[in-house]
């Protein structure tokens, strides 16, 4: 099933021109104890309705960005960069350049 995401950067793309990078959860402190990085890692929410997640433009800037989409329809309600993910919903400091970084802060760079 394809449909349009807005990318911030390029605008409307079809969805086979980026890659899913799944939910979007607030990372853990580094000292946080296993069980809170074991649930960040492995657990996710699935629900139904809308969510943000993360989604990269693999065939056109290359950037990472936030979408929230509502996961009955695929209906992306707005796209954003990760420091705007504040005024977008309640959250703690997200720690991500802006689109640079991938889920969990690792580069992009190879």
């Amino acid at each position: 099933m394809s449909f349009l995401v807005p990318c911030p950067n390029c605008g409307p793309r079809s969805a086979y021109e980026f890659e899913f990078g799944g939910e979007y959860q607030i990372r853990p402190e580094i000292t946080a104890p296993f069980e809170e990085w074991t649930q960040y890692l492995h657990l996710r929410k699935n629900s139904t309705g809308i969510q943000s997640e993360w989604w990269y433009h693999r065939q056109g800037c290359r950037l990472w960005f936030l979408a929230q989409r509502n996961t009955s329809t695929n209906q992306i309600k707005s796209t954003f960069w990760p420091d705007q993910l504040e005024s977008k919903q309640p959250s703690k400091n997200t720690n991500h350049e802006v689109g640079k970084t991938k889920p969990g802060g690792s580069s992009d760079q190879n």
